[in-house]
């Protein structure tokens, strides 16, 4: 079993024993010596359960011995330059403005309205040349999505 698919389990167990069954995982990944595991929730995460995580899967690949070199271990919600990856993620943030990257190529801006298993809803700006901007309604199959990323906006 890898490092990754064993610190998973690791921070599934200890979701499942705070009892916050809204958490889950978006990233777990092992960079030469730094474990980075992104936790997110479907109403957001704070620093306690992330402490929880850390030292729960700390305590135990230490116990076990994993990790035979030394290592730096990293609990955090993903931030705002993480793509999205998954449904709940996409739910979660349903009503936010994303920029998405299409397969070829194509890059679309607009207003997250829906998500299912196979497609986005958005509402994006459409100008044509002499026209004023008139929103419409795309829906974009996820398979053809490479990446998603959260637009912020500061106005």
């Amino acid at each position: 079993m890898s490092i990754e698919k064993k610190v998973a389990r690791l921070v599934e167990e200890k979701i499942a024993e705070i009892n916050r069954p809204d958490l889950f995982i978006v990233d777990v990944k092992m960079h030469g010596n730094k474990l980075n595991i992104l936790v997110d929730g479907d109403s957001g995460i704070g620093i306690a359960e992330c402490a929880q995580i850390s030292r729960y899967v700390g305590f135990k690949l230490e116990e076990e011995n994993t990790i035979e070199t030394a290592y730096n271990l990293e609990v955090s919600s993903p931030g705002v330059d993480f793509p999205l990856s998954s449904q709940r993620q996409y739910n979660k943030n349903i009503g936010r403005e994303l920029a998405i990257k299409m397969a070829d190529g194509a890059k679309k801006e607009g207003r997250l309205l829906a998500v299912n298993q196979t497609n986005l809803t958005i509402e994006e700006k459409i100008k044509e040349k002499g026209k004023k901007a008139q929103l419409v309604e795309s829906l974009i199959p996820i398979e053809q999505i490479t990446e998603t990323k959260v637009l912020i906006s500061f106005k």
